[in-house]
């Protein structure tokens, strides 16, 4: 009598890893090669961006002030707070890039709009030894969602400049000038930032400067991608939709705007 045998294999389902942002690496990091400044050379392209102040000085002036702020969460947004940063450290000195959330008004109806856009805050440390950084001496920079957007457009020989303006529009306007310069490195092996700071307010005239390799300025343009969503509230917008709510208000949509629901 033959015999038969039966062999169960179990399916395992397969799952795709979620993004993930590093946490803040401020006091993981290594110093790489110095590099020297570039001699100033002619360039093919560049982009100039001039751009009044986007957000009020005293959010900038010290990370403590942006930990204690809090704004009106949307429905579907997570409750917690995260903090995440990414940092690069050089011989002459040291990057750190940390997103800012955007801030949301609620409505009479009980909805939530989107009032400030959120924006990515650029901190320059320079250096006073071997793996050693004076973040008392830091100078930031809040690059706006437009001013991500032309920073992740640049290609290999592309520059760009940007100019902020903390008092604009006010009594101080012109006594604090931030320009931050982004240009290619000689050999096209990365981007070189630059900052400079003069502010007659506190008698400040510094220029901090870093060289970004080809590696980290595609890290950096990677997650400038993955938070631009994120910085004008689209994910909130998601989290927020319901089939059922999305149904009804298709159903009630009349008129030229909504050609795409005949």
């Amino acid at each position: 009598m033959p015999l038969s045998s039966s062999l169960s294999i179990p399916l395992q389902s397969s799952r795709l890893p979620l993004p993930f942002l590093p946490s803040n690496p401020l006091r993981n990091g290594f110093s790489g090669l110095k590099t020297q400044i570039p001699n100033n050379k002619k360039r093919p392209s560049s982009f100039t961006c001039r751009h009044s102040d986007y957000f009020a000085p005293q959010r900038l002036a010290s990370r403590s002030s942006e930990d204690s702020s809090s704004s009106p969460q949307p429905s579907g947004a997570q409750s917690s707070r995260v903090f995440v940063g990414h940092s690069i450290y050089k011989g002459k000195a040291a990057l750190t890039v940390e997103p800012r959330a955007p801030e949301f008004t609620p409505l009479d109806s009980g909805a939530f709009k989107v009032s400030k856009e959120g924006f990515v805050l650029l901190q320059f440390a320079p250096a006073v030894g071997s793996r050693q950084y004076d973040w008392n001496r830091k100078q930031v920079f809040s690059l706006s969602v437009t001013e991500i957007g032309t920073l992740i457009s640049l290609g290999v020989k592309d520059s760009c400049e940007f100019f902020h303006d903390p008092f604009k529009g006010r009594s101080e306007e012109g006594k604090v000038r931030k320009v931050l310069k982004i240009e290619p490195l000689p050999d096209g092996t990365g981007h070189f930032f630059n900052l400079s700071v003069q502010n007659r307010l506190l008698n400040v005239d510094e220029s901090i400067y870093i060289p970004i390799t080809k590696a980290e300025f595609a890290i950096l343009n990677s997650a400038f991608n993955f938070i631009l969503p994120y910085l004008i509230g689209w994910h909130a917008f998601a989290n927020a939709i319901k089939p059922a709510d999305s149904t009804r208000l298709n159903n009630t949509r009349s008129g030229p705007d909504f050609e795409w629901g005949r």
